[in-house]
């Protein structure tokens, strides 16, 4: 097997990235079939800065108070804001709203709305006025069937979001996960607050290292279903999916280029794990270096024109960077003897990364340009960190009290949050990109 172990230790989940299992059946292909199981939220901690504000239920149509209610919960998870009581108000859009009454009770925000239904379909209206400024901050109206009101939750909370604070909101993009329940392996979307998750894949044989594209539409993973690790892409919308790599030996850790137009992905062909990019549409297939140890974990930089991956050219796991065109690589990681699972910010400012600390796996966040570290979680066994696409929080797989579950960081560590499963274990998560 082409991979790194501890000694005394059994290989952590991240580097069945790299292993070779043996395994017979076929796979079920299980497109948007609703999971039976959401995900239970816990938050702890909060953020530097706190914004106060007040979500009154909005008015009108009973669906108001659970429109509410989900953009609450979402400004809450952020850490960033305190809410402020509203307990029987119900303000109505059109309404006239003294913003000195609730400066008074503490809010500086102030964001209320209006409900209404006809023939099934439902229209929201909201507005967000700073009661400080005594200005209105944001208006809007969307309309969707009920289906679509958790979505449109999401939306106005992200607005919020970006309007108090100036960076883009994350509640409604959705986040990607193996759900492991006994022999039985689910590939499963949801929400990024755990909620309305969706079974995009069934088998009885691991799959691995989704991956979102860069527009939302697929997943590449990696599925054992033929016996050895290949690389597939689905569509979601639809539940097609073709094969992107089924070489000579091992397939795996695929990764988006920026464009969505190529991929980079993991081969044993030449009887080491080395790094190719690959065309989207599987053809083009070319070595991206060449290395007598193990190359893994590619992701690209937000520009398109390096690779950050996990090495052991050096004699133990660390992180480093190479031109997409080839070259020689340079290293990244100089703390601790063993970093790996990279994934980079957006802005291309920080990478996340998996280290170990005195025997325990934790997630660390580096600045790319002075070097720094952050050491976000204590583990003992934190895996597979994923950047937000705005930044501010981290994504990762956590196994607390015993139990395999999914878990938030900040970006600066003060506020956590668990998206812990009700059975089953869930692990390799990542999260989607900003959809429109």
């Amino acid at each position: 097997m082409n991979a790194i172990q501890i000694p005394g230790r059994p290989l952590p989940q991240i580097f069945r990235k790299w292993c070779l299992s043996l395994l017979a059946l076929a796979a079920g292909l299980l497109v948007s079939q609703a999971a039976t199981a959401q995900l239970r939220v816990d938050i702890s901690g909060v953020g530097a800065t706190q914004y106060p504000i007040a979500i009154a239920d909005f008015a009108q149509d009973p669906q108001g108070q659970t429109v509410a209610d989900i953009i609450r919960a979402d400004l809450t998870r952020s850490g960033q804001f305190r809410l402020v009581s509203a307990a029987g108000a119900n303000i109505g859009v059109d309404s006239q709203v003294s913003p000195e009454d609730w400066n008074t009770r503490g809010a500086d925000y102030l964001a209320f709305g209006t409900v209404t239904q006809a023939a099934g379909q439902y229209q929201i209206r909201y507005r967000l006025l700073d009661t400080v400024r005594k200005t209105e901050l944001d208006s809007v109206t969307f309309a969707g069937t009920e289906k679509e009101l958790r979505r449109i939750s999401h939306r106005i909370a992200d607005r919020i979001y970006e309007k108090i604070t100036g960076i883009r909101g994350v509640f409604s993009t959705r986040i990607a996960y193996v759900l492991q329940t006994g022999n039985t392996y689910e590939l499963q979307i949801a929400d990024a607050d755990g909620q309305n998750p969706q079974v995009m894949l069934r088998s009885k044989h691991s799959i691995i290292s989704p991956t979102w594209s860069p527009d939302g539409s697929r997943l590449a993973y990696v599925s054992f279903e033929s016996g050895k690790p290949v690389i597939y892409v689905q569509t979601l919308s639809s539940g097609q999916r073709t094969t992107l790599a089924n070489f000579k030996g091992n397939n795996s850790a695929p990764a988006w280029s920026p464009d969505g137009q190529q991929a980079a992905i993991v081969l044993s062909r030449d009887s080491i794990s080395q790094i190719y990019l690959i065309n989207a549409d599987g053809s083009g297939l070319r070595r991206v270096m060449r290395s007598p140890l193990i190359d893994t974990e590619p992701t690209f930089t937000p520009d398109g024109g390096s690779l950050i991956f996990t090495s052991d050219r050096g004699g133990s796991p660390q992180i480093y960077r190479v031109p997409v065109s080839g070259g020689d690589a340079q290293r990244v990681t100089f703390n601790g003897s063993y970093n790996i699972s990279p994934d980079i910010s957006p802005d291309a400012n920080n990478l996340v990364y998996v280290t170990r600390r005195d025997g325990a796996y934790r997630i660390a966040v580096q600045n790319m340009s002075g070097g720094s570290e952050q050491l976000l979680t204590a583990g003992p066994d934190d895996q597979s960190p994923s950047f937000a696409p705005n930044g501010m929080q981290i994504l990762y797989s956590s196994v607390q009290g015993g139990r395999s579950v999914l878990a938030v960081t900040s970006v600066d560590g003060r506020v956590r949050q668990t998206l812990s499963a009700l059975n089953g274990q869930v692990r390799e998560p990542v999260w989607g990109p900003f959809t429109n």
